[in-house]
């Protein structure tokens, strides 16, 4: 009786046949590239661009998602440096950059301030003192002179296109440096976003957060 039940043991295994030992083996996911990776990456892109490296475009990479600041020349320039962002890893591109023909970029624009600055330090006391009173308060990367209204309407150009702050009605006042937002928001994470957006304009000492929650008045 036991060598008839082997015998059905042995038959049961040869009908079955071998076990797979590769259904055991779990499966390896893809390594997603660090943030600062992709920073790093979409930076040396765009640096080496001919077009787009004279101007002070910055990057920013949160999960996954690359978000462009700067300026430009041209609607051109504004759609190269998005698809230069787009590389793997990068799930989405959230292009902030402002289009201004009047930008002439970092380098030449700086050093003609520089020169003009120097021909007018050679004029007349009356003529520096006033060039003084503008160039006090500082200058842009683009080589524009910061002043209040400045700072004022590149805030607002950080908000346009800003997923987050679609429906909402913001404020923006600047007072020696300092911006005040008022009005309201759709949520506490758009009222946060406009906080952050404000902060990185050059500039801007201090941002007073009077922002409400709520639908738009």
């Amino acid at each position: 009786m036991k060598a008839a039940i082997g015998s059905v043991f042995v038959v049961a295994v040869l009908v079955a046949g071998p076990v797979s030992m590769h259904a055991a083996v779990p499966q390896t996911a893809a390594v997603k590239p660090a943030d600062s990776t992709l920073d790093e990456r979409i930076e040396q892109r765009i640096g080496k661009d001919p077009s787009l490296k004279k101007h002070d475009i910055k990057v920013s990479v949160d999960s996954g998602v690359a978000t462009l600041t700067g300026t430009v020349q041209s609607q051109a320039e504004r759609r190269k440096a998005t698809q230069l962002a787009t590389i793997t890893g990068v799930t989405r591109v959230d292009n902030q950059i402002v289009v201004d023909p009047t930008t002439k970029g970092t380098s030449g624009t700086i050093e003609k301030t520089k020169e003009g600055a120097k021909k007018v330090g050679e004029k007349t006391k009356e003529g520096a003192e006033k060039v003084g009173e503008k160039t006090k308060e500082g200058l842009s990367k683009t080589g524009e002179v910061i002043t209040d209204a400045w700072i004022t309407s590149r805030v607002h150009s950080k908000f346009v296109g800003e997923d987050l702050l679609k429906g909402s009605d913001i404020n923006v006042d600047t007072n020696d440096h300092i911006v005040t937002l008022k009005g309201t928001v759709m949520s506490a994470a758009a009222r946060a976003r406009a906080v952050a957006e404000a902060k990185e304009v050059e500039g801007v000492h201090r941002v007073i957060d009077q922002l409400t929650i709520g639908p738009k008045k």
